[in-house]
């Protein structure tokens, strides 16, 4: 063989084998965007009675998508979430970023934990004025009073522009959020206030996956209301294709479990369902009732699979 046929057959083997490591990379690629959702729940009060894994109220979730491992809330305890999480075989190290839902302790609870194993991780947590995060307020938020005399004056009648408050985990990399916000085109959190008797301004988060069969929803308690939650992810997209966590209906009445179930089915027309956490009960009969074989069990220790046609298993 002549050196220029070498030449010819080295280059064509070079562009041969380029194409193939671009058709590989871009398989890659789309294989790990068309992933369906995983939801995997580490802390629940509910689930098979044989499990290792010890149930207590509260929340936590492990959520993987587009490449992304994510925990949503810490649960109660962090004795608790090591032991679930390592029963499973989940290593908090490794994660991307964290959500909190909101300030309640039976979501807060294993903050302890996690930082002890990841004390870098990125945790975007609801902004309040002088909430458990952090934050601060501007310090023209009071009303003042030039004639007192100065000693009596908060900072001698000239506060900084800005007050700030101390957080329980002062070294922790909390990112505060005060709106809707895109982490990527493919993950959103959603931003609300409860107007609700008991939790009257509290601020919660909730996790909206923007997926191929629609949007998939973690939520951890609900308290502005699981209608108001996913009206805003609607306004993402209007297919709801899959809602997961906590609605709030623990004590609710009757009727009021009969409103929310039929403004999920009826007017969102989520499509499958796994309530866990604080949804109550009587609500779990209900929305079982409603959603027949598009309900899914939701228990410690499961991982939901939440793609075309999502599935409930425990391995």
């Amino acid at each position: 063989m002549t050196a220029k046929v070498w030449i010819v057959w080295g280059s064509l083997t070079l562009v041969i084998l380029a194409g193939c490591a671009a058709t590989i990379s871009a398989a890659t690629a789309a294989d790990s965007k068309q992933s369906p959702a995983r939801i995997t729940v580490l802390y629940d009060a509910f689930g098979s009675p044989s499990s290792s894994m010890q149930k207590d109220w509260g929340y936590a979730a492990l959520v993987e998508y587009g490449g992304k491992r994510i925990l949503f809330d810490t649960g109660n305890n962090p004795d608790i979430l090591e032991q679930n999480a390592k029963v499973k075989g989940i290593n908090l190290a490794n994660l991307d970023f964290v959500v909190m839902s909101h300030r309640h302790g039976d979501h807060m609870g294993g903050m302890s934990y996690l930082l002890s194993v990841n004390p870098t991780v990125k945790i975007y947590a609801p902004k309040e004025g002088f909430g458990v995060y952090g934050g601060g307020l501007p310090g023209s938020f009071y009303r003042k009073d030039g004639s007192l005399p100065t000693d009596q004056r908060y900072y001698e009648g000239a506060p900084p522009d800005l007050i700030r408050s101390g957080s329980a985990w002062p070294h922790a990399n909390f990112q505060l959020i005060d709106k809707d916000t895109e982490i990527t085109p493919d993950i959103h959190l959603i931003n609300l206030v409860s107007d609700k008797p008991g939790t009257l301004e509290l601020y919660e988060l909730s996790l909206a996956l923007t997926t191929p069969d629609g949007m998939v929803i973690v939520v951890g308690c609900s308290h502005p209301g699981i209608d108001k939650i996913l009206q805003a992810a609607a306004a993402i997209n209007p297919r709801i294709h899959f809602v997961a966590g906590g609605f709030h209906l623990v004590v609710a009445s009757d009727a009021d479990i009969e409103k929310v179930v039929t403004a999920l089915h009826d007017q969102f027309k989520v499509e499958y369902i796994a309530p866990g956490h604080c949804t109550g009960e009587p609500a779990f009969v209900a929305l079982k009732k409603a959603f027949g074989d598009r309900y899914l069990f939701a228990g410690l220790g499961t991982t939901l699979e939440a793609g075309a046609r999502p599935s409930s298993n425990m391995h």
